[in-house]
Parts: structure tokens; sequence; C-alpha cells
């Protein structure tokens, strides 16, 4: 688990990063500050392994509140400005977003934070693909079960879950689906699904079927699942 803090003087800004980092399993937001100076005392008090840092903020930039700092955790930049990023690199920030940002991509910055920190602990042979996964239907955050995911499908504007013995409907577009599941686990094969390998019952060169359930398989899909049946 990773603890993390979000620096920003935009309130609905951060209310961004509090819902993408509700949807993350392993990401857990302590603290919101629209305050960069309060941050730096929390700082200094609490253990923090990451900051979501915006970068023009009053008072103090992002860059120079990451420069004060003696022994900073490691930082995801969040900003609307694209001219500070070679300087967060040289600055070892792990990513640099690029407002407004998708839950896809800020997913991919956070699975980065998460290898960081593995690789600085030594535990590089415990890096798993998740267990499970949370997904967000209405109000609630449903921690589900990735191996219990027969597959998913685009419906509207919501992307429907489809469990052994339940359907769950969330707001998500298709490429943040894809970024939510476990890359080994799951493979597309139709602009509208998303299936698990291992439920793969029997396929040909039209349709796939997983249990009992026939999906089709998109034209632009077919030699990537061959690969995967060979």
């Amino acid at each position: 688990m990773l603890k993390a803090i979000a620096i920003d003087d935009e309130p609905i800004a951060q209310e961004v990063v509090k819902s993408l980092s509700s949807k993350i399993s392993f990401i857990e937001l302590a603290a919101t500050f629209t305050n960069a100076f309060k941050a730096i005392e929390y700082l200094q008090k609490e253990k923090v392994d990451l900051i979501f840092l915006d970068i023009k903020m009053p008072d103090i930039s992002g860059i120079d509140l990451l420069k004060s700092l003696t022994n900073p955790p490691m930082v995801i930049f969040t900003t609307a400005y694209s001219e500070h990023a070679v300087q967060s690199f040289e600055l070892d920030a792990i990513d640099y977003l690029l407002k407004p940002f998708s839950l896809a991509r800020f997913l991919k910055a956070c699975n980065k934070a998460q290898e960081q920190l593995l690789l600085r602990s030594g535990a590089t042979a415990d890096i798993k693909e998740p267990g499970a996964i949370f997904i967000k239907s209405g109000y609630e955050q449903i921690r589900v079960e990735v191996s219990d995911i027969l597959y998913v499908e685009s419906s509207g504007n919501y992307m429907q879950f489809v469990l052994e013995n339940r359907k769950i409907a969330s707001r998500l577009t298709m490429s943040e689906t894809e970024a939510l599941l476990p890359a080994p686990d799951f493979i597309r094969v139709h602009r509208s699904y998303i299936v698990s390998k291992k439920h793969i019952h029997k396929m040909d060169r039209k349709s796939i079927w997983i249990k009992q359930t026939e999906l089709p398989i998109g034209a632009a899909y077919i030699s990537a699942i061959e690969k995967i049946i060979k």
C-alpha cells in the first residue's frame, strides 16, 4: 500500500485525484492540501510514500516545494502546464501528468510509483498483479476478485463487469477498464468486449466462448487472440 498526499491549490483538481485514487486498491490518499506550507508541516511529522503535486501554486511552486524537502517522497506532478516536464524529471519525479488526465494515465503513473517503492525496498521478486480490484458502481466501491471476472462489456456510457453470479455496472471508458484490469489475465477481443483468458472455453474465427456465453471476435483482434491460444 502506498501512503500518498495531494497538494494542489484548486479544490476541483484535488477532488479528481481523490476520485481516481479511490479506484486504485494500492493507493491510500491520507490527506489533501490547498496550502503548500501546511503540507510541508505534515511531511515533517508523517511518513509519506508519494505526493501528487501541482506545480503552479501561490506562494511556492511545486518545483520549489520539492527542492525544499530534505528526504522527499516519490512525486507525481499533476499540472496543466507542459513546460516544466524536463525540470521535473531532472528532480527524479516518477511521472508528469498533464491535466485533465484519465484514470488509465493516472493508473500508469501509480503503477510506476508502486514498482519504484518495491525496487527501493528490495522486494522486486514480490511484484505481482493484484488479486482484487475495486470497481466504482454508483456511490459504492466494490471489491472484486480478479479471478471471478468472466468478461467486461461496453454498454453505452458504462462498462458492465460480468461475474459468475452477478453483474456490476461502472461509468468507465474502455481504455480505463483495460488499465484497471491486470494485462496478463485479460484480452480485448472486440471493440465492446474484454475477456478473462482463464475463462475462455473455446473459439473459432468469429466467436469466443466464455463458459457458455458466445461473444463476437473483432477482425482487428484475431491475431492477438490466436497468439495466446497457441
